[in-house]
């Protein structure tokens, strides 16, 4: 498959499982492993740029960013388990993350997150 076709069907994980509450998990789990997978791209293979590269806090600034999403993500994947437990009681919870998800998600796009891993 390709990685285009890939990512459009990750991206339409969320309005389904806004519709329909059985394919939360999996929207979270997706959602949450793709998010921390690129960011730590950006981490590993793209230095700052642009206004990060000017200064010491910048480029502090840069990095956090990226370990925070990271760490977000990897919570976003654990919730995603936990919701699929018990998805009547949890889903809540469950749509909570999944609409607070799309700040990192647009967080790793505008750093360029996504183009690494064309």
């Amino acid at each position: 498959m390709e990685f285009t076709t890939l990512m459009i069907k990750i991206a339409c994980l969320i309005p389904e499982a806004c519709r329909n509450a059985g394919k939360l998990p999996a929207a979270l789990i997706t959602s949450g492993i793709v998010q921390a997978a690129a960011a730590l791209a950006l981490v590993v293979f793209r230095s700052p740029a642009g206004i990060f590269s000017h200064g010491k806090a910048p480029f502090y600034l840069y990095y956090g960013i990226l370990v925070a999403v990271i760490i977000f993500g990897f919570v976003e994947a654990s919730v995603g388990f936990y919701v699929s437990g018990d998805l009547t009681r949890r889903g809540a919870i469950g749509m909570t993350i999944l609409w607070i998800s799309i700040l990192p998600i647009v967080l790793v796009a505008g750093l360029g997150g996504f183009v690494i891993l064309k």
